[in-house]
């Protein structure tokens, strides 16, 4: 992989990191400003796929099958996956799909909805709260990562309570992309802004 590809990759996935004055954005040199603005990490994963992210993103691997990609404010980077107060996603591989359905059962990738617990957890969004029930509408179908591969995918929202089961005005979107030949499950509940780019403009290698 040339360095040129990286960095063209990395102004389709990252530019948007970087929001121009409108005297940049009437200047002539604007035109390559992003290239330099929203510079990319390769974040090389099993089966030889392979993602350019943003460098100010940080990447945890707590264990072989579960990676935390830090993206915001986050208290504790290496803490399990219902860690609440962590802004990014999960990358999960085989083990962590075997136990990925409520109960510990496998990850059922017609309904999706990763929850490797048995009891009720934290809302990711404020560690004093509790998932809830979804509410709204729940998107199915398959998206794109990186050539020749297509993935699972499903999107739904959940509304957080307290613990004393009060509903509030807490609510956070959980997307998944599972890709069953390779073994890769991505879990995002804070709605990453870049990841479905990073996805779709994934290589395999």
């Amino acid at each position: 992989m040339s360095k040129k590809h990286v960095a063209a990759v990395a102004v389709a996935v990252a530019a948007a990191l970087a929001t121009p004055t409108a005297a940049a954005a009437s200047s002539p040199a604007s035109t390559t400003a992003p290239a330099a603005a929203a510079p990319a990490q390769e974040l090389k994963l099993r089966a030889g796929l392979t993602l350019y992210i943003p460098i100010a993103w940080e990447v945890h691997r707590i264990r072989g099958d579960w990676i935390n990609v830090v993206t915001g404010p986050c208290r504790k980077p290496r803490g399990g996956f219902f860690t609440p107060d962590c802004q990014g996603f999960w990358i999960l591989g085989p083990k962590a799909i075997k136990l990925g359905a409520e109960g510990f059962g496998p990850y059922d990738a017609r309904e999706g909805g990763y929850y490797p617990a048995s009891d009720v957890q934290p809302c990711p969004k404020n560690g004093k709260l509790v998932r809830g029930e979804r509410i709204g509408a729940h998107k199915k179908g398959t998206r794109q990562v990186g050539p020749g591969h297509k993935a699972h995918y499903h999107q739904f929202t959940t509304r957080c309570r307290t613990t004393t089961g009060k509903k509030v005005g807490v609510s956070f979107t959980t997307r998944e992309w599972y890709l069953p030949k390779s073994k890769i499950l991505v879990v995002d509940e804070w709605s990453t802004k870049n990841l479905a780019d990073a996805l779709k403009h994934a290589d395999w290698r």
